[in-house]
């Protein structure tokens, strides 16, 4: 007799059988596969009754069965835009999508849908603050909740996911997800383990399809390591899963956030991603990869050549609901492939109002009430304006990054961090702010949608002058594209020139005082510097061309010693433009003088 109390041993996985989302695949069973994915190869699938009923392959007649897969990825809360004149639907043209070829599949007499998201699902958008902090101050996990509603049918596991903690995470998945998490290769987690499952298996009209879920540990952050949660080597866990599953589905797919490719720069990838994945398992053991986390764009045309790896294809629908996928598989006796794939402008769609209206809406009037929070107005100055921040925030001294710097110093101090200077680089923001106006909440959300946490560094008064020295090699310089190169601006504490020279290689750092004292006189003292925990990582790109091609030795600053403080760099800031009242010149939105960069031998001017 089959036991779920019972303990598993090592080798030994458990499939249960849980409710599928009543609004996702029609007439689909769900069975979860439970337990350590990571540890050894799986030799043993408990309890054997279920084992048998799904080891039994369909009875297919004369027509194939027909697999459509709606796909999205990397949304980061974005079911809805925020504009001036209103709201403009994202999440519910999905939705229209997905119940428009449900319809259609509806009127097929072997033929299903399944939906399924590849991660990040939120942070990056105002709705990330219904989830609050813990779970009395928790009102809802709107990607979630929606999700369920809309008929989702399983979704995987992002970085960014994560970035609240594993308790506010297992918390939404039980109050607002109808459909499966998946993740196989986290381990470490009681809390994350009860929520989430490494695999699931539908059986729709006696079809099985597999679905694996995959994590990256890039971005991670590190706070989680007290949680004891760790990530495995994709592959490692997928060459211990997939012999296990294979008898027991037809169809096999990844729902990967693993990112593209070790090459791709749009994010960080660690271990491997997608193609290296693909290229190391045997050929054709997967029928599919979703994937996400780098962002890309993958067969707008169609399924491409290049997007076929060692026989699987490899799909991707960009990110911010601006596309959704449409794959479509044909399963006959014995073998299943993939047949179509494809992405949707989702600016073409029409909105299903009765969706937003019923679903979305309730959300977007409590989202809509904390993005208009007022904070306080703003200074009428340039540097603030989005042109600025897009156009020239790497170029020399700036207003606002000053005044972001000065407050993370001040914030720090307050909350009994003992820093002694900051460091922001435009990692930290995206546009800038409605100079001479009252801002509010959502103003500050929009230039700073992460959820980037605030990180100390300690290094010496050498280090602190190579490190300045290095950001002389980083601004942006007059007469050449700009990239993200990594420029940092530094607060009140530090004051130097830039020589900028004839060529990058030849820029350098002068006049560098602390304090007002030449830095080195200060060679041997300890700083400890305030920064983001993403500071510097998406000039990973430009480093690598830098080095081998222009020969600049930089200064890479993951490796300098830091403590991970866990408060979070968006909310530090909006405490400070609170307490003293805006983001004005008095509460330090104005250039000092502290940088100046020289070109040819004359210098910018400071204001």
């Amino acid at each position: 007799m089959d036991d779920f109390r019972t303990p598993l041993l090592p080798g030994q996985m458990r499939l249960e059988e849980v409710s599928a989302n009543p609004a996702g695949a029609a007439g689909a069973q769900l069975f979860l596969l439970k337990g350590d994915a990571v540890g050894e190869p799986v030799r043993e699938i408990v309890p054997s009754a279920i084992v048998q009923q799904l080891s039994r392959p369909p009875e297919l007649g004369a027509h194939p069965f027909y697999l459509k897969i709606i796909h999205i990825n990397d949304l980061h809360g974005h079911i809805a835009e925020f504009m001036p004149y209103g709201e403009r639907p994202i999440f519910s043209k999905i939705v229209w999508y997905l119940r428009h070829v449900r319809r259609q599949a509806a009127e097929a007499p072997v033929a299903a849908v399944l939906a399924l998201s590849a991660g990040d699902d939120l942070v990056g958008s105002v709705f990330d603050e219904l989830l609050g902090e813990d779970p009395e101050s928790y009102t809802a996990h709107p990607a979630y909740r929606l999700y369920s509603a809309a008929g989702f049918d399983a979704c995987g596991l992002g970085n960014h996911d994560l970035d609240l903690g594993v308790h506010v995470l297992a918390h939404a998945i039980r109050r607002d997800a109808l459909f499966p998490v998946l993740s196989a290769n986290l381990s470490g987690s009681p809390v994350l383990a009860e929520a989430t499952a490494p695999a699931a298996i539908f059986v729709i009209q006696g079809v099985r399809v597999g679905v694996i879920g995959l994590s990256t540990a890039a971005q991670l952050k590190e706070e989680l390591a007290a949680d004891r949660l760790q990530v495995v080597h994709p592959v490692h866990v997928l060459q211990n899963l997939l012999p296990a599953m294979k008898p027991l589905c037809d169809v096999l797919i990844l729902l990967s956030h693993l990112g593209y490719s070790m090459e791709s720069t749009s994010a960080s990838v660690i271990d491997a991603g997608d193609m290296e994945v693909a290229r190391q398992l045997p050929y054709g053991a997967l029928h599919l990869i979703i994937g996400g986390h780098t962002h890309h764009v993958l067969n707008e045309q169609g399924l491409s050549a290049h997007n076929i790896v060692n026989g699987i294809p490899i799909a991707q629908a960009g990110t911010l609901g601006r596309h959704l996928g449409e794959i479509d598989l044909v399963i006959r006796h014995g073998w299943a492939a993939v047949t179509n794939a494809r992405l949707v402008p989702t600016a073409r769609l029409p909105a299903d109002e009765e969706f937003e209206r019923k679903h979305v809406a309730p959300l977007l009037a409590v989202a809509r009430n904390l993005f208009d929070r007022p904070l306080g107005p703003t200074a009428n100055h340039p540097d603030l304006t989005t042109f600025a921040v897009r156009n020239t925030f790497a170029a020399g001294e700036s207003a606002l990054a000053n005044f972001i710097a000065d407050a993370l110093v001040e914030s720090c101090r307050s909350l009994g961090y003992p820093v002694d200077l900051a460091a922001i680089d435009a990692s930290s923001v995206r546009c800038g702010l409605p100079v001479g106006q009252v801002l509010v909440f959502g103003d500050w959300f929009n230039l700073m949608p992460f959820a980037d946490t605030v990180r100390i560094l300690t290094v010496t008064g050498a280090d602190l002058l190579a490190m300045i020295q290095d950001n002389a090699l980083r601004v942006d310089r007059p007469g050449e594209p700009h990239t993200e190169r990594g420029f940092v601006h530094f607060s009140r504490q530090v004051r130097y020139t830039i020589e900028l020279g004839q060529e990058r290689s030849q820029a350098r750092a002068t006049n560098i005082t602390f304090d007002g004292q030449p830095i080195e006189t200060q060679l041997a003292r300890t700083f400890r510097v305030a920064c983001s925990s993403f500071v510097r990582r998406p000039a990973a790109e430009w480093e690598t061309f830098a080095a081998r091609q222009l020969g600049l030795r930089l200064m890479g600053s993951q490796q300098i010693p830091h403590q991970d403080t866990g408060l979070f760099l968006r909310d530090v800031l909006v405490s400070y433009i609170r307490a003293h009242g805006g983001v004005t010149e008095e509460a330090g939105a104005r250039r000092d003088g502290r940088l100046i960069v020289m070109e040819k031998g004359n210098h910018a001017d400071a204001e």
